[in-house]
């Protein structure tokens, strides 16, 4: 009984790994077969998230430039719960 069961963990720990290597990374395997060609169009999904980041970073400090524009800031010492003073 022990055997028969320790076969069936071994299958489904062989399926995970069938799932990600063939299934889930194989468009990261064509990205990195696509480097050897051409780096830029390999970079492109590296390059729209650094975009992104960007944009939300700018997003961010224009909104905290809007708040602090308005006094909405509370600047006081004990603002924060967990700043122990």
């Amino acid at each position: 009984m022990h055997g028969k069961y320790t076969y069936k963990m071994k299958t489904f720990f062989k399926a995970i790994e069938d799932l990600f290597v063939d299934v889930l990374f194989a468009p990261l395997d064509l990205l990195r077969a696509l480097e050897l060609e051409n780096w830029w169009a390999a970079n492109t999904l590296n390059w729209i998230f650094m975009i992104i980041g960007a944009i939300a970073m700018v997003y961010w400090m224009l909104q905290l430039k809007e708040h602090a524009a308005n006094g909405e800031e509370d600047k006081s010492a004990n603002a924060h719960s967990f700043i122990k003073i």
